[in-house]
Parts: C-alpha cells; sequence; structure tokens
C-alpha cells in the first residue's frame, strides 16, 4: 500500500510541477499581458493544487496534511482574485488587449 501511496504522490508532484513550467514558459513566449496573465493564473492554479495534492498523500492523516490543505484553500482563493485584480487595474491603466489593437488597426486603414 505504501508504494501505491508514494508513486500516486510522486504522479500528482511531477504533473503538478508541469504545470507549472508550462506557465512560467507561457510567460516568455507569449505576446502581451493579458495573455500572459492567463498563461500563469490557470496552469498556477492548477499545478500548486496537484504539488499539494501529492504532499498530502506523503504525509498521510497528519496535522501537516491539515496545514496543506488551509494553504491550498488559500491559494485556490487569492490566486484568481489577483488575477482578476492586476487584469482590472490594467484595463483601468487603458492597456488594451493584443486583438482589440489589431482591430483598431485594422479599423484606421485604408
Amino acid at each position: 500500500m505504501s508504494l501505491i501511496l508514494d508513486i500516486l504522490s510522486w504522479a500528482t508532484i511531477l504533473c503538478g510541477s508541469f504545470f507549472v513550467v508550462t506557465g512560467g514558459v507561457g510567460i516568455l513566449r507569449l505576446p502581451d499581458f493579458f495573455t500572459r496573465l492567463h498563461a500563469v493564473s490557470m496552469p498556477d492554479t492548477l499545478g500548486v493544487g496537484l504539488i499539494i495534492l501529492g504532499l498530502v498523500l506523503q504525509a498521510g492523516l497528519t496535522q501537516t496534511s491539515a496545514k496543506l490543505i488551509l494553504i491550498f484553500l488559500f491559494m485556490l482563493f487569492t490566486g484568481p482574485a489577483a488575477t482578476h485584480a492586476l487584469a482590472k487595474a490594467a484595463l483601468h491603466g487603458k492597456l488594451k488587449p493584443l486583438a482589440s489593437e489589431k482591430k483598431d488597426r485594422e479599423e484606421s486603414s485604408p
């Protein structure tokens, strides 16, 4: 039983790491602020959730796993809220998404 839990926990930790690295690559590769923000917010929440799930499986039913679950709940609520706040602040600061900039250029050209 312990071997199955170890394999399952390492699989979730590796999958979570993949999603976090994918979000980091998205920050480097995508063209504008809004696509970068989307690329980091979605995989980051999923990746952190999978990593914490793997750590909970490693810890078993202990006080440590309860703390890890609380950390996950904190991340689950603060991550999307911070992403929304950043996007709203960017729009308020007159930063336009890339798609609307292309549309403005097409409308102004003869």
